[in-house]
């Protein structure tokens, strides 16, 4: 069964370009290292709730869009394999790969904020 990554982050809605640019150049590392599909969500109707939401998540501010990505893997074993892989080029910046170097491709949110998981499915239809 398939495994996924999910994330929510905060981004100024001023940088949504940016972020647009950024997720068009890093997210060819997830499929590189065998992700089958790679999803980028910009909020369109994200209610603020009385006791939680996402907006509470992230702790965003009034001038900041919630993004809600997901990332399908096969498996969990190659997901890991992935983060490991991941993990070693933020480790070893000489032998990082170009996409993901923050120099050359920023991160334009506060990546502080970003909340992340691993998921195994339970129903799939």
């Amino acid at each position: 069964m398939s495994y996924i990554d999910g994330f929510v982050i905060a981004v100024p809605t001023a940088n949504k370009q940016k972020f647009i640019d950024h997720a068009n150049t890093a997210d060819g590392v997830f499929t590189d290292l065998g992700a089958t599909r790679v999803i980028e969500c910009w909020g369109d109707d994200v209610p603020r709730g009385k006791v939680t939401d996402f907006h509470r998540a992230v702790q965003a501010r009034d001038d900041e869009s919630i993004v809600l990505s997901w990332v399908e893997w096969p498996d969990k074993a190659t997901r890991d394999a992935a983060m490991k892989t991941m993990t070693d080029w933020m480790e070893n910046p000489e032998t990082a790969d170009p996409r993901m170097d923050p120099v050359k491709n920023p991160m334009p949110f506060d990546g502080t904020r970003l909340i992340f998981g691993g998921f195994s499915p339970i129903v799939e239809l």
